[in-house]
């Protein structure tokens, strides 16, 4: 039975990993279910406060990387609130609209007609803001990715 329950772990965290991609899966969320699942599964001894102080640290530090890293692409080339707002609204519908392409089309397109539409920005500028939009998303993919391996090692050196 041993196998099925870590079976089931593993599967929480390969979710939260699809969550990178998809970012309508809650990846945070899938972690943190795989953490739970060990505990309901094998007792939740080995976690003391401290791998929750951590552990919760890194939830906080995943929000932010998303958010900042998108502000960061954006506002470094010049784009607005609006583009900001644009390119998120992109990256959640873009995967759905356009299958897999759609995660980089997405958010760069959602920046561009944000700026088109709210400054009335010219086409290469918003070009340009949607390129700093899909820099930022890439970054904050990459940020995201080392921060859940990082927290996912933990929690094997935890419990192992």
């Amino acid at each position: 039975m041993e196998v099925v329950y870590w079976a089931l772990i593993i599967l929480m965290f390969i979710i939260a990993f699809a969550g990178l991609v998809y970012p309508i899966i809650p990846s945070v969320i899938f972690i943190v279910g795989g953490f739970l699942l060990y505990g309901a599964f094998f007792g939740f001894q080995e976690y003391g406060y401290q791998f929750w102080l951590i552990e919760g640290v890194f939830v906080a530090v995943l929000f932010a990387a998303d958010y900042v890293s998108n502000l960061m692409g954006i506002k470094r080339v010049g784009g607005s609130k609006a583009a900001i707002w644009g390119s998120t609204i992109g990256l959640l519908i873009g995967p759905f609209l356009i299958p897999i392409a759609g995660i980089i089309i997405g958010p760069f397109l959602g920046a561009v007609i944000a700026e088109l539409l709210v400054h009335k920005k010219d086409m290469k500028e918003s070009v340009k803001v949607g390129l700093g939009s899909l820099i930022g998303f890439i970054s904050g993919v990459f940020a995201k990715t080392i921060i859940q391996l990082i927290m996912i090692g933990y929690f094997l050196y935890v419990v192992l």
